[in-house]
């Protein structure tokens, strides 16, 4: 089994952080491990109240569901019952938006990483980043 380790935790929230720097927004992130148990959380100067809420649902339902939470999202667009509810019925736990990736090393998802504080592709390309640099 692999772990997401603190340390992977802080070099994905530090790649977040420098991309949202580089696109000029700022940027709360959170990492959580596969079971969705915060790692985390990194609240970015300037973001609203609700981006350590949001950034952590982003980062649960991405490990969660072992998608991009814009996937889920589209789920969500196309009026699924099941993901239309899925966020009311697990409390707000996970979120289907925009800006939530799976963390995955050795072909297995070990963990999720939500970025909230910009528009949803900005969030999710943060994310991106985050993940890409935990998994290295």
């Amino acid at each position: 089994m692999i772990d997401l380790t603190l340390s992977m935790a802080e070099r994905a929230v530090h790649a977040a952080q420098e991309r949202a720097k580089t696109l000029g927004t700022p940027m709360t992130v959170t990492v959580v491990d596969e079971a969705g148990r915060l790692v985390l959380s990194a609240r970015g100067d300037g973001t609203g109240f609700l981006t350590p809420d949001t950034s952590r649902a982003k980062a649960v339902a991405a490990a969660a569901f072992r998608k991009a939470t814009g996937e889920l999202g589209t789920m969500v667009a196309e009026n699924s019952p099941f993901w239309t509810l899925m966020p009311t019925v697990v409390r707000g736990e996970a979120l289907p938006t925009n800006g939530g990736v799976p963390i995955i090393r050795g072909g297995r998802v070990i963990g999720g990483i939500g970025c909230g504080g910009g528009t949803g592709e900005q969030d999710h390309e943060c994310a991106v980043a985050g993940a890409k640099a935990a998994a290295e």
